[in-house]
């Protein structure tokens, strides 16, 4: 079995004292060891924000790209390489705001992917704003009379889009945070699993004790396939918080496969330019 260690990066980070990044970091090292995959065996792409400093402080391959846009390169990774472990790392800014049409079309193509969205409900790296998941009891420096929009309910939009595989987890119960993980990055297609991790700084109601007094866990006789059933579970919000997979549809083909001429070895096989061109024709 892999050491959980080897993912250590040993650098100091840039995260408050208490952040839930710490806690989930440290899921993500034992998932990974605990599937007997290396450092050199994951791709891990964020954009910008405080959970997309992740790759900065494990060690794996990592690629920073722009805010909101984390997606984009990972697809285009995961095209091209299928041996790797393809991992989005992001928070509820960068997916649910500026990469907001970039969840929603991935769905549709169903790439092979982990998303791992942080979800402290708040902007922590630019000081508080609200985010898309901000509750509306919520005030900040830069909405002082609280929230005016509906928060954004990721869990609900992912189901009704008909994702492959929708999760919530919670820092504070981290071995059930590190189930949900291994099942994400074992899940052929499109794995998100929203993470619930408190912002100590700059949230003062989502708190742990918060989360920890609503959350509980699905019911063992709960079915994820069920998909009238998965909508009505992802309503619920506020005195009761489902954890667990909340839907999973495995008939969903993924992306990579409905494209018959790219095989395992694409990447691999040197072709001359010409080769390139024509299928791209085809492709088109």
């Amino acid at each position: 079995m892999v050491d959980k260690n080897i993912f250590d990066a040993e650098r100091e980070t840039a995260w408050c004292p208490g952040c839930g990044n710490f806690p989930l970091r440290k899921s993500l090292a034992e998932a990974l060891a605990g599937l007997d995959i290396t450092p050199d065996r994951v791709a891990m792409f964020t954009g910008i924000g405080q959970a997309a400093k992740m790759p900065h402080y494990i060690r794996v391959n990592g690629f920073n790209g722009l805010h909101g846009r984390a997606l984009p390169p990972a697809l285009g990774f995961r095209m091209v390489n299928p041996e790797l472990k393809v991992i989005v790392e992001s928070g509820d800014g960068d997916t649910y705001g500026e990469g907001g049409n970039h969840i929603l079309h991935n769905i549709r193509r169903n790439p092979d992917i982990a998303h791992f969205v942080h979800d402290n409900q708040i902007y922590g790296l630019t000081k508080g704003q609200a985010s898309p998941t901000t509750g509306e009891e919520i005030t900040t420096e830069v909405q002082p009379y609280g929230i005016t929009a509906d928060p954004f309910n990721p869990i609900k939009f992912a189901v009704a889009m008909g994702a492959s595989f929708v999760a919530r987890a919670f820092v504070g119960n981290q071995d059930h945070l590190i189930e949900m993980m291994q099942a994400a990055i074992e899940h052929e297609g499109y794995a998100l699993v929203d993470i619930l991790q408190p912002c100590v700084t700059f949230n003062k109601v989502n708190t742990y004790q918060w989360y920890s007094k609503r959350s509980y866990l699905l019911e063992d006789d709960y079915d994820p396939t069920d998909y009238r059933a998965a909508l009505e579970k992802s309503e619920e919000w506020g005195d009761e918080i489902p954890l667990g997979v909340i839907y999973r549809n495995d008939n969903k083909t993924p992306f990579r496969s409905k494209f018959n001429w790219l095989s395992d070895s694409f990447v691999k096989d040197y072709k001359e330019p010409a080769e390139y061109k024509e299928l791209m024709q085809e492709f088109a």
